[in-house]
């Protein structure tokens, strides 16, 4: 994994438009322009850096791939009194698009960032040319909040969140993660986390778990009557969203080509970190079938 620090170096930071006015996003850019276009999201409470051997991977196989930090999450903007949506961070990734000259597009999308990909894969499907799903919670009933997050999305969240500390964060993140991940690894995922002091918005990002409940029908339709190829690649070992979620994705969608990073050991909540190369051998293998 990059270090954070040369994994922003390789980015900038645009201004893109949302429903509740403009905001400044870091961005980044790898591989041929000429490339097909791949596009990831990443998750709640992390950024853009859980892709940074995914991206430079799939770069080298000749994709054009674009990540950025959603909006309240790593070095892009952390307002901190705003109603944070999933709809506007659709807004933005639309608007990053367009100011990027991206059409078609393929769909990389983890945790938080699946939601987000729901949302935009329900508004227009025809754009999106392939769908790569990892851990998240696609079917909202079947979501399972680990108890810190469970607490910040009480009435107690804003009374919590200035008291969490990266020992905790750490402490947290083990519980969701089942293959080792390095102290180094964690302690960059926290620096991203604390930038700007955004673990102050985790109340504010946790209604999530409201919206995809709200949005569910929509959603879940979008995901399931998606014509494009789809690939699922799965920790099972993951609490939140883990072997009883490709339960279903395998009753619902048998046509899906699914990863299951069963080990021994098995994934977690997090594989394109606890298992970089089979993540990224997953994707090349997928999109590679979809080039030839």
């Amino acid at each position: 994994m990059q270090t954070a620090d040369q994994w922003y170096a390789g980015g900038t930071r645009l201004t893109l438009k949302g429903r509740a006015g403009s905001h400044e996003l870091f961005v980044r850019q790898d591989g041929p322009p000429s490339g097909a276009h791949v596009t990831l999201l990443h998750g709640f409470p992390t950024s853009s850096h859980d892709w940074s051997i995914t991206a430079p991977a799939l770069a080298e196989s000749g994709h054009r791939v674009t990540t950025l930090d959603l909006l309240g999450f790593g070095h892009s903007d952390k307002p901190r009194k705003h109603m944070y949506s999933l709809l506007e961070q659709a807004d933005l990734v639309e608007d990053l698009w367009s100011l990027l000259g991206i059409g078609d597009t393929a769909l990389v999308a983890h945790d938080y960032g699946v939601s987000v990909a729901q949302e935009l894969l329900a508004r227009t499907p025809q754009r999106i040319t392939a769908m790569a799903w990892l851990n998240g919670g696609l079917y909202p009933d079947l979501h399972r909040p680990i108890r810190i997050q469970r607490l910040l999305h009480s009435p107690l969240g804003p009374l919590l969140a200035p008291l969490i500390s990266e020992r905790g964060f750490r402490a947290s993140m083990r519980r969701v993660l089942n293959r080792p991940v390095s102290d180094l690894d964690l302690h960059a995922m926290w620096n991203c986390v604390a930038q700007d002091r955004g673990h102050l918005l985790a109340p504010g990002l946790l209604r999530y778990i409201d919206e995809r409940r709200m949005h569910q029908a929509r959603w879940i339709s979008a995901l399931e009557t998606h014509q494009g190829p789809t690939l699922f690649v799965w920790g099972p070992d993951d609490p939140v969203s883990g072997a009883h979620v490709l339960a279903r994705i395998r009753e619902r969608m048998p046509h899906a080509t699914v990863t299951e990073l069963a080990g021994p050991p098995a994934a977690g909540h997090y594989p394109q970190v606890e298992a970089p190369d089979e993540t990224v051998s997953a994707l090349r293998a997928f999109f590679g079938v979809l080039s030839r």
